[in-house]
């Protein structure tokens, strides 16, 4: 909740003293300061407004106080546990265990949150806040559970005990970036009264040829205040520097506004501030924070709790106009209600491609603050907005996402758990995708590796590579070079091949994957040398009868896909039949079989098969796979009936594998059917 007021810039900078306290009632001087946003100042005020109360209905009341404050600066812990005090103390209003829930909900604790705002619900069942936060606990599981591809550490050279955020490019090679801090170098003595640190300043460091960071050096005091200073973002150039500063001056409260800077080297001019808050506004409180830029430059966009025409609640987005020197131009527009809501949204960011980054706590998010992405729709609107998700976003708070040009990778600041800190920078970028194809290649009959098989892989991406197979069997496509041979989004077409065997061809796509695979195959190679026989699935026929039936289509598509994956080929249709005699035709079995083989070739040329290369054959019974003498002796007429089956099959023997597609030559029999 903190990161709302201090790390949006919009901090305010009226330190409270004990003589101030002095001055009045304690509970007066602590709903003093927390209307005021000094909430680290309110908690010890209200606190030592508890030790001398008497009325158990204010102690309990003042408890919430404390347990407010610390939600409000983002300590979820105590915030919890000040709640559940003021549960304790009896305190009236019910929406206690709502909060409870939320501090649940920011911890990552779901179930217990989801457990503590069904108690809300039976004591408050017209609040649809708590059905709406159910619904977020369990879609945050779910992402929590399913996480994008983002891989996210904390950027430890950068970070303190303090609070660091909200970096920016500094130069055009994007190898400097300068970024807010509390840390204790910061300018000035004052401390700010929201969280008890020095007021953020703005602070930048370079990374070497190995990515390691400088010790960070602070800005110049052209630029740093005695106030606090924040959000910064660069032009394209890099030679114009835009920050959001908040003066601090004793018992006075101010907003913020948006300051620009000339850089000159390493040297910064003295800033101007930008005039965005409406002319009519007389409240000096009203803030004006987080610029971000378009690549051209001649749009900003920032955040505001200014009341401009289309406010929707807390702090907005807006769009307004550069002209050429880039000072604001017009009317700062509203950037409506599919990206702002009634609560906070701010820290936008404005990728190359044109879509907005901001971060929101009125969209559904996972905790906290979350950060969103919307798609550009227009020149200066924006939709179409969806949660960055798991693990860019946390249970916890998630600001100020920049990413570094064009890369998918980048910067951005969280309060989650792992850091050095209050809230710190942490990095992102998305891991490469990688891709192998690996496996072996066996002789069908024998199970046998095939040593020296070729398996070769075309992608769709315009690839084309090969490799023979190993003392076992094994090929294996993983790096080539610095490179990979298989990509992401391409489709590959495989062919393992040896003399003297049939083709295999395959098929993978990497398309629409979105986690690295080894692809692993087995490819069993069938053994074709001339004179080899390859059986096919059964081929049905009725009793004494030669037309094919739908089944033994299908059955023959095998056939046919073989004789396409091996153009080469010149094969001999067999039809073989069972010893049982047929009555039809006077040349028995082998005039059927020859008719049968007959039917298949037929088929063969109607799905397109060159007939130069078919030659139908039939050998009635005379190459059986169970002999007459088995079959006879066999127990069973089910077992006899099984036998003639085996018996009658199509298989098909392979007469040459020098076939010239498209020649026409008729091949030679190696000798006539006996009917």
């Amino acid at each position: 909740m903190m990161i709302r007021k201090i790390l949006a810039g919009l901090s305010l900078c009226l330190l409270f003293t004990s003589t101030a306290v002095a001055q009045g009632r304690l509970a007066d001087e602590a709903d003093e300061a927390y209307k005021k946003g000094f909430y680290f100042n309110a908690i010890e005020l209200y606190k030592k407004a508890y030790t001398v109360e008497k009325k158990a209905a204010v102690k309990a009341e003042l408890i919430y106080k404390v347990a407010e404050s610390y939600r409000m600066i983002g300590d979820v812990q105590q915030a919890q546990v000040w709640y559940e005090k003021a549960n304790k103390a009896q305190y009236t209003d019910p929406v206690t265990y709502y909060w409870i829930g939320e501090m649940q909900r920011q911890q990552g604790l779901f179930a217990e949150a989801i457990a503590s705002y069904n108690k809300y619900k039976e004591k408050k069942s017209n609040d649809m806040r708590a059905d709406a936060a159910i619904a977020a606990c369990q879609m945050a599981q779910q992402w929590k559970d399913s996480p994008t591809r983002y891989s996210v550490d904390p950027e430890v050279l950068l970070n303190t005990p303090q609070y660091d955020y909200s970096p920016a490019f500094a130069d055009k090679k994007n190898e400097s970036v300068v970024f807010s801090s509390t840390r204790p170098a910061s300018t000035g003595s004052s401390t700010d009264a929201i969280v008890g640190e020095a007021f953020a300043d703005l602070f930048v460091s370079s990374r070497d040829r190995l990515g390691k960071w400088s010790e960070p050096v602070k800005l110049p005091l052209e630029i740093n205040s005695e106030g606090a200073e924040a959000t910064p973002i660069f032009n394209s150039k890099r030679t114009v520097m835009y920050f959001t500063r908040c003066p601090a001056e004793k018992k006075k409260v101010f907003g913020c506004d948006i300051w620009m800077s000339k850089k000159v080297g390493n040297n910064y001019s003295a800033p101007v501030m930008l005039k965005l808050k409406p002319g009519s506004a007389k409240d000096d409180t009203l803030t004006v924070g987080h610029p971000a830029l378009n690549d051209d430059d001649n749009m900003l966009v920032f955040s505001t709790n200014s009341p401009y025409p289309g406010h929707k609640g807390g702090k907005d987005l807006y769009m307004v106009r550069l002209d050429k020197d880039g000072m604001p131009t017009g009317t700062p527009t509203n950037l409506g209600a599919e990206i702002n809501t009634a609560k906070d949204d701010m820290f936008p960011f404005i990728r190359f491609d044109g879509s907005l980054y901001f971060a929101s706590n009125g969209h559904q998010g996972m905790g906290g603050m979350d950060m969103f992405r919307a798609e550009k729709t227009g020149d200066g609107t924006w939709g179409q907005v969806e949660n960055l998700k798991a693990p860019l976003n946390s249970a916890s708070d998630e600001v100020g996402i920049m990413f570094d040009g064009e890369n998918d990778r980048g910067f951005f600041t969280t309060n989650r758990a792992g850091g050095k800190g209050q809230h710190d920078i942490w990095r992102f970028y998305m891991p490469n995708l990688e891709y192998a194809l690996q496996g072996n290649v066996y002789d069908k009959v024998t199970g046998l590796p095939l040593i020296g098989a070729k398996v070769t892989v075309v992608g769709t991406n315009g690839s084309n590579f090969s490799a023979l197979t190993d003392d076992n069997g094994g090929f294996a496509f993983i790096e080539n070079g610095k490179d990979r041979y298989i990509k992401e989004e391409t489709s590959y077409s495989i062919l393992a091949e040896m003399e003297g065997y049939l083709v295999v061809k395959d098929q993978i796509t990497t398309v629409g994957l979105q986690e690295s695979t080894t692809f692993v195959k087995e490819y069993f190679l069938q053994p074709a040398g001339k004179g080899g026989v390859v059986n096919l699935p059964m081929v049905l026929y009725e009793v004494d009868k030669f037309d094919l039936l739908p089944a033994s289509q299908d059955s023959l598509d095998l056939a046919y896909q073989i004789l396409v994956d091996n153009p080469t080929y010149v094969v001999e249709l067999r039809s073989h039949t069972d010893a049982r005699p047929t009555r039809r035709y006077k040349g028995g079995n082998k005039e059927l079989s020859q008719l049968r083989a007959q039917s298949c070739v037929n088929y063969l040329v109607t799905k397109g098969i060159d007939p130069a290369r078919l030659v139908p054959k039939g050998m009635g019974p005379d190459e059986p796979v169970v002999p007459m003498d088995v079959i006879k002796k066999m127990a069973t007429r089910e077992e006899q009936e099984a036998a003639h089956q085996k018996n009658r099959r199509t298989d098909f023997k392979v007469l040459r594998t020098d076939f010239v597609p498209g020649t026409g030559s008729v091949p030679q029999q190696e000798e006539a059917p006996k009917n």
